[in-house]
C-alpha cells in the first residue's frame, strides 16, 4: 500500500486512504461513478464523480490487475442447473449456472 508521502499521491488533496478506497469501489463493484461519488457522501466525504473517474485513470490498474489475479478461472462453457421444489405445497423454481470447471469438480 503507498504511503502519504508516495510522490505519486502529492497534489491531491484527499489523503491515499480516501482515494485507494473509492477506487477499490469502483473496480470491485458494479458501481457507477455517481454511485461511487453518493457512497463517499454518505461517509462525510466531498467528491465529485469526475474526480472519482481521474482517481481510476491514475490509480486504478493495480486495482483492476489484483481483483482480476483473485478471481477464479472461469471455462468458456456454462451449464444451467434447474430443480423444482415445493414449499408449503407451492412450486418454487430454482436455477443456477454453473461452468465448466464447476460441474468437473462436483
Amino acid at each position: 500500500m503507498r504511503t502519504a508521502k508516495d510522490p505519486l499521491y502529492r497534489r491531491h488533496r484527499f489523503p491515499p486512504e480516501v482515494i485507494s478506497y473509492a477506487v477499490w469501489l469502483y473496480f470491485r463493484f458494479p458501481l457507477s461513478l455517481r454511485m461511487v461519488e453518493e457512497m463517499l457522501a454518505a461517509r462525510g466525504i466531498g467528491v465529485t464523480y469526475e474526480t472519482v473517474r481521474q482517481w481510476g485513470r491514475k490509480f486504478g490498474k493495480p486495482f483492476s490487475d489484483r481483483i482480476r489475479q483473485r478471481a477464479p478461472a472461469r471455462g468458456d462453457k456454462w451449464h444451467l442447473d434447474e430443480v423444482v421444489i415445493s414449499i408449503a405445497g407451492e412450486q418454487h423454481w430454482l436455477w443456477r449456472a454453473v461452468d465448466r470447471a464447476m460441474r468437473e469438480t462436483g
